[in-house]
């Protein structure tokens, strides 16, 4: 395989869930015969759910083959010696119809340990909302893990979360060990770690497509779960104009925010790791040794490592910049 290196674009996996609805095909453009999408994974490198690049000369090859072959010049050389031909992050967009499951993530040693996996740090941005939804992060009290195991026994969960009204721009940072859920009339971009390992504490009674109750982790969860975290989940952040802002920056990723009117930002990368876009609105072009990528909203574009200077270009649009 030639060592080329341009914006790639890859062909989005949905995966249909009991919560999911007809968002992302109504407001995000894909199309699928699917009547409940749940989740759209833009860049995965998660064993049997790994990303084809659907443009320019790598059309058709899998991000992980891509990754073994140009190593450091895709993922960043620092990246490479720790992720070796693991791609780090997971970047979906989600939709939910109907409210998700009452969950957390384990860190990356309890993953490790249980399920030879990375734990699941992630971060949200919401794309869009209906009137009074919310989102269920953390609790709204001090709570032990006596008090939670009494709730989750009666049934009465829900009484200790804390509820968030959400709108569009609205960040939340989901750290390892916080209990946390998506609310019906909520869509968002999620970035987070490469895991698809999730603890499910409570589902709401709903029965699963053959009648039964989905499984429930809580037994996994109680060792997981992090009492003692502080409320600094929602991530305040500039919005400034044809500006780079910083919306988190974790162990794991960070995500800027990246509004442009009428303007071109030349890029240069000294982060020495792959650099994503989202297109959260709008649209926008990266050019690349005289070459345009085009950016509509709902899609996303991996730049590689190799890649150390570029522009953006747009009319009006936002997007989301994210790099380890």
């Amino acid at each position: 395989m030639a060592k080329t290196f341009y914006p790639l674009k890859f062909t989005p996996i949905l995966k249909e869930k009991i919560w999911g609805g007809t968002k992302l095909k109504t407001l995000l453009n894909r199309k699928s015969n699917l009547p409940n999408i749940g989740e759209s994974w833009e860049i995965s490198g998660v064993k049997d759910d790994t990303s084809i690049v659907s443009n320019g000369v790598h059309k058709g090859i899998s991000l992980n083959t891509l990754q073994n072959t140009l190593k450091g010049d895709l993922v960043g050389h620092k990246n490479y010696t720790v992720f070796r031909e693991k791609f780090p992050l997971l970047i979906k967009f989600i939709d939910a119809e109907r409210d998700l499951s009452i969950q957390l993530h384990p860190n990356d040693a309890l993953a490790t340990k249980r399920h030879n996996s990375f734990g699941k740090t992630e971060m949200w941005y919401v794309l869009q909302a209906d009137a009074n939804a919310n989102l269920i992060v953390g609790f709204n009290q001090k709570v032990d893990k006596a008090l939670f195991q009494k709730h989750v026994k009666d049934k009465t969960l829900t009484k200790i979360l804390n509820t968030e009204n959400v709108k569009e721009g609205d960040a939340y940072f989901i750290g390892v060990g916080r209990v946390h859920a998506i609310g019906a009339g909520v869509m968002l971009a999620e970035i987070q770690q490469t895991s698809d390992i999730t603890y499910r504490i409570y589902d709401w009674d709903r029965l699963d497509d053959q009648g039964k109750p989905r499984e429930l982790h809580t037994e996994w969860a109680l060792e997981a779960i992090d009492f003692n975290m502080s409320n600094d989940f929602k991530l305040p952040y500039s919005k400034s104009k044809n500006e780079t802002n910083r919306i988190v920056s974790c162990s794991y990723f960070t995500t800027n925010y990246i509004h442009l009117e009428d303007e071109t930002i030349v890029k240069k990368n000294t982060f020495d790791s792959f650099i994503v876009y989202m297109c959260v609105d709008g649209e926008a072009t990266i050019i690349y040794n005289n070459e345009k990528t085009k950016l509509v909203k709902g899609e996303t574009v991996l730049l590689p490592a190799a890649l150390q200077e570029f522009e953006i270009t747009s009319k009006k649009g936002k997007l989301l910049e994210v790099y380890v």
